[in-house]
Parts: C-alpha cells; sequence; structure tokens
C-alpha cells in the first residue's frame, strides 16, 4: 500500500505485518523528513486504509538509523501559512487520526524529533525508541504560537516545569529523561527498535481489539474534558493572533532560512 511516492524526495508508504499489524514509514530526505503537506495528507490516508481493514496496531516512523527523525514543519510552506498549527490544518488532522484511530497506534522513534513531530509522536499511544531518540519543542525559535489543545496534549503528559522548559528553552529532551518522564515506554538499542516495537505490536493485537478500543476511546475523552471559559479561550485566541501576524514571526522564518539567529523585537 503506498499513497505518496517520489523516489528524490518524498515517500510514505503502509504495508500490512502478520495480517495485525499495520506499518507507516515516511521519509523526506533532503528535508530531514518534515512534515510537509503532501506528507501529512498521505500518511492520514494511510491511517484511514489501515483504519478500514480494521488493523488492530500500528507502528509508525521514519527510517531506522536516520539522524532525524522528523524536522517538524516543513518551515520553507509557512511563508504562505501564518499558522500552521491551527485546527483544520493538515498536522492537526493527522494528529487527531492518530488519537481517534481505532487501534493501537506506536511511535517508532529512531532520531531527533523537532517542533510539530514532538507533537506527533506524543499523540501516538505508545512510544518505542532507541538511544538517539531526542524530542525539542522549538516553536519559539521562530515566534509561532502553540495551540492550547496542543499544549493540553504535553500537560496531560508532563510534569509542569518540565513542560516550561521545553517550551520556553526549545532545547532537547534526551533519550534517557524523556523515558524518565514517561515520554518513551521502552528504550532499547537501535538494532533491536524494530523487533522490539514488532514484539510489542503483537502482543497488543493478540489481545481483544474490541476492548483495547474501547479503553483507548474512553482515554482519549477523559483527556480531552479540559472545559475553559469563553473569556479565557477569546483571551488565547487573541494571544495567538498577536503572535502570528507580528513582525517576530517573519524575523523567525528569515533567520531560519538564512541560517542566522533571529533578533526578536516583541512586536
Amino acid at each position: 500500500m503506498s499513497h505518496l511516492e517520489n523516489e528524490t524526495v518524498v515517500t510514505v508508504t503502509a504495508h500490512i505485518i502478520d495480517q495485525r499489524v499495520g506499518q507507516i514509514v515516511f521519509s523526506n530526505p533532503p528535508r530531514r523528513n518534515a512534515l510537509s503537506v503532501d506528507l501529512l495528507h498521505a500518511l492520514d490516508a494511510c491511517l484511514a486504509d489501515l483504519a478500514a481493514q480494521r488493523i488492530p496496531v500500528v507502528l509508525l516512523g521514519g527510517k531506522v538509523g536516520q539522524e532525524v527523525w522528523s524536522a517538524g514543519h516543513d518551515l520553507g510552506e509557512l511563508a504562505h501559512d501564518r499558522d500552521p498549527v491551527a485546527y483544520g490544518k493538515p498536522l492537526e488532522k493527522v494528529l487527531r487520526s492518530v488519537r481517534a484511530y481505532p487501534g493501537v497506534v506506536i511511535a517508532m522513534v529512531s532520531g531527533s524529533v523537532w517542533g510539530g513531530a514532538v507533537d506527533l509522536a506524543m499523540s501516538c499511544d505508545l512510544v518505542v525508541a532507541d538511544r538517539s531518540a531526542r524530542f525539542a519543542m522549538t516553536p519559539a525559535n521562530i515566534g509561532l504560537p502553540y495551540t492550547t489543545s496542543g499544549l493540553l496534549r504535553f500537560f496531560n503528559n508532563l510534569p509542569i516545569h518540565l513542560l516550561k522548559e521545553m517550551f520556553f528553552c526549545a532545547k532537547p529532551l534526551d533519550a534517557e529523561r524523556a523515558a524518565h518522564f514517561g515520554v518513551i515506554n521502552c528504550l532499547v538499542e537501535q538494532d533491536l527498535l524494530q523487533s522490539t516495537a514488532l514484539d510489542m505490536a503483537l502482543g497488543i493485537a493478540a489481545k481483544a481489539p474490541l476492548a483495547v478500543r474501547a479503553v483507548k476511546e474512553q482515554l482519549r475523552i477523559l483527556e480531552d474534558m479540559q472545559p475553559l471559559p469563553v473569556q479565557a479561550l477569546e483571551q488565547i485566541a487573541e494571544l495567538r493572533r498577536q503572535a502570528c501576524a507580528s513582525e517576530d514571526f517573519s524575523e523567525g522564518l528569515a533567520a531560519f532560512a538564512e541560517r542566522r539567529q533571529p533578533v526578536f523585537r516583541g512586536v
């Protein structure tokens, strides 16, 4: 099964392992596996196909042994999109598809994970990683304000001070600390990553699929039960609007493209 293939640039492919486990592999080497719009659309289509086939467990990730699992958003596309993490955008759509998948999605992580790709990994039900894994939330580097829904995914899974460290400092969380705080369920050597993830997937696939699906959906609903007053939502929306429309955001994107440090002025 394949939804996007270009041998020189981007591939997103899916196949079935042992009739019970699916595996989706994405690759975009020239852009460090960046989550381009085309890649995200193809990823969403692969998830839909596997769900239609009632595959109870899915492994999701790039190729093992690459330096970068995913660089996150393709920043080259952000010049035309001032708010790439808003509701309805391709990344948010894929995150919802992962969280709503009628089975278990396991992120198989080899290499560093940046920005929106961290959200993708954390939206999966389980994370198996090798020791090259690192997780860095970098929106502050370019002036992009993260969404409330995205922050809640971190808020529900990380201690508050670690969450602030990741978003304020934008420095990578190494594999050992990530495992210590529960971001990684299983940390293994690189040569054991595929087999360990597959063993976990087959073990889950042998369980009662309707029971597993029911528990996953209950947990998703419970996690989403975060009522906020209308005034707070309006205030957050205005803060995000200002940041997305700011000169700082333009400066952040320009500095990234020019490979220099940005000069932020708070305007």
